[in-house]
């Protein structure tokens, strides 16, 4: 932005607050399932998250200096382009959150943090479909990838959890819906609110959901008020008010690399808060994760093109 001046540091600051705030997330949506059943939990704080952004996005708008020359047209192609990639997105993002929170119920937060982080990896291989280069190192990340969710989830007999299978399945969706936001992303949308209707487009296909094949109870939702309120509006309206704020004055590659970390923070939480343990083998199945997540970020063989 012209005229702008990144600060590295408080970017980062603001980044990891978010990705600690998503990361937290993943002990809130444990614990309600406690109450709620899987879609009903999801299209409330999913349609609660994007009713919370509706406000941001005139903030941004009023403040954010890339709205004020904006003639009328082009305001009125972007919020074209921003509801339908919103719509398309929401479809992908309804199918990953009602994947995680049936995988989160049957498995512990931290393991489903790092099994979540896979679509990370994925997002470069999936790419080809959007006729996207696949890099040398995309290939080496998948493999290391696919040891870790060896060594998080194949038993001695080769069997796999479900909970650990849905949740794989969970990674497929978030790796499709990043790649449609990207594709959006390139046509100049309005990040906020592309967002906003991507939440709201996941929470009317949930809400009817929830009543043809769940029992919404009122005295169960308030029981599991809090982690609503939690995943709603902190891990959704704030956290990704965070992450827009924090990637302004952040490159990409840092930004990816700090944003990884909400599979580590997820297993830090599920330690400290729901006493989770995981085994010397899931451990090690975590590190090579991790790993593989941060090593799909690493610009090899890039540096001079930057």
């Amino acid at each position: 932005m012209e005229g702008y001046r990144k600060k590295p540091l408080r970017g980062a600051i603001i980044l990891l607050s978010a990705t600690a705030v998503w990361g937290l997330s993943f002990v809130a949506q444990s614990e309600a399932m406690d109450f709620l059943e899987p879609i009903t939990f999801n299209g409330i704080r999913i349609l609660l998250g994007g009713l919370a952004l509706i406000p941001v996005i005139f903030l941004f708008r009023r403040f954010d200096p890339a709205f004020r020359n904006l003639s009328p047209e082009q305001m009125r192609k972007r919020n074209r382009s921003s509801i339908l990639g919103g719509m398309v997105c929401g479809v992908f993002m309804c199918a990953a959150a009602t994947l995680q929170q049936y995988g989160i119920a049957m498995t512990s937060a931290g393991k489903s943090g790092f099994l979540t982080a896979l679509y990370i990896v994925l997002v470069p291989v999936f790419g080809i479909l959007f006729k996207r280069r696949i890099r040398w190192i995309s290939a080496v990340c998948v493999a290391m990838a696919l040891l870790g969710f060896y060594f998080l989830s194949v038993q001695a007999d080769f069997s796999i959890a479900p909970g650990d299978l849905i949740l794989v399945l969970c990674a497929l969706m978030f790796a499709f819906q990043i790649l449609f936001i990207d594709h959006f992303w390139e046509k100049g949308v309005d990040g906020v609110m592309m967002c906003c209707v991507e939440f709201l487009t996941a929470g009317v296909i949930l809400l009817p959901l929830m009543f043809l094949f769940e029992h919404p109870a009122w005295e169960n939702i308030l029981a599991a008020r809090g982690s609503i309120l939690y995943a709603g509006l902190l891990s959704g309206a704030v956290g990704y008010t965070l992450q827009i704020l924090g990637q302004r004055d952040v490159e990409p590659t840092a930004a990816s690399l700090l944003m990884s970390l909400e599979s580590v923070f997820a297993v830090l939480f599920g330690w400290l808060l729901l006493g989770e343990r995981l085994s010397a083998r899931e451990l090690l199945g975590c590190a090579l994760v991790f790993a593989a997540v941060i090593l799909s970020q690493v610009p090899v063989g890039e540096g001079q093109k930057r």
